[in-house]
């Protein structure tokens, strides 16, 4: 105790300050992964030994349990995005990702270097390149993207020139933009739950795990969670305004029991430029939560 207080002296004021910061994000997400983790063990619970008739059944199974992935998935991503970036330690017992099938149709989309002349002057020779592999899904045929970034040496400066990878959704994940907006528009727009998707991929010769699915279901969450926001902001600064609210009945860990919770619908008028839906849950009809809530947002 009395070596850590000797630390935390010699720290400057800011050092101290980004620390308290630090520490107040890493307890706060904390909380809510708790929060939703114990929410998510009630309903887990009340599947397995609740009375018959209050029991899920399966289909709800399906629908519940790809909701949970997805929720953990977007809490994860929202907890990389406000963390520094650590490495995490290599686990060797992770499964391996199984290599796109062969027989589906590729299309080789190359990038270089703007150029292939080296500072010092030289014309640099091509000495390898990086292959990386995209899903891609057109309605009813999947295809692969090969992107391939070739690596460029100077023999003279030993430099060595290769194109920046392309910016993705999901770093390091296989879906391209079109396969992503294929399982966001097939869940939420045609009511399609994503253990039918699954299957209807596995028609089209590809195998995509449900959980998969869901992962990516809640890391586009996430990363569309700006454009909900200003989508909402900009809708709540017309002079029309249409609201409505659809009952919800909410289960809050700790208490053992449910109570009523709101989903509202802000849209504006008939006549309005801008054609939109945002929906925003609360927990109550309280003034404050009203047009400001933001723990779950969504917009069409």
């Amino acid at each position: 105790m009395v070596l850590e207080q000797a630390s935390l002296s010699n720290l400057s004021a800011q050092e101290l300050r980004e620390m308290a910061a630090r520490l107040f994000t890493e307890l706060r997400h904390s909380k809510a992964l708790n929060e939703k983790l114990s929410y998510e063990n009630a309903l887990l619970k009340r599947m397995k030994f609740a009375a018959q008739s209050e029991r899920f059944n399966p289909l709800q199974r399906n629908l519940l349990e790809d909701e949970i992935d997805a929720d953990l998935a977007a809490v994860a991503q929202e907890m990389e995005q406000l963390s520094k970036p650590v490495p995490a330690p290599r686990d060797r017992t992770q499964a391996k990702r199984q290599a796109l099938p062969a027989s589906l149709p590729r299309t080789d989309i190359r990038h270089e270097p703007d150029s292939t002349t080296c500072q010092c002057g030289c014309q640099m020779r091509r000495i390898g390149e990086d292959v990386a592999e995209k899903l891609d899904y057109v309605p009813g045929v999947f295809s692969v993207e090969r992107h391939i970034r070739g690596k460029w040496a100077c023999n003279q400066c030993q430099s060595v020139v290769q194109a920046p990878v392309a910016a993705h959704i999901i770093d390091k994940g296989i879906p391209t933009t079109g396969l992503l907006a294929q399982v966001l528009v097939a869940k939420y727009a045609d009511h399609l739950p994503l253990y039918r998707q699954e299957r209807i991929f596995g028609r089209a010769g590809v195998a995509i795990p449900r959980s998969t699915l869901a992962q990516w279901v809640g890391v586009c969450g996430v990363q569309l969670q700006p454009l909900v926001d200003a989508m909402k902001a900009q809708i709540l600064q017309h002079r029309v305004l249409h609201a409505d609210e659809t009952p919800v009945q909410m289960l809050k860990p700790g208490e053992g029991k449910t109570h009523r919770a709101y989903l509202w619908a802000y849209a504006p008028g008939a006549f309005e430029d801008m054609k939109g839906v945002v929906y925003d849950f609360c927990e109550s009809r309280a003034g404050e939560q009203l047009g400001s809530s933001s723990e779950t947002g969504g917009a069409a």
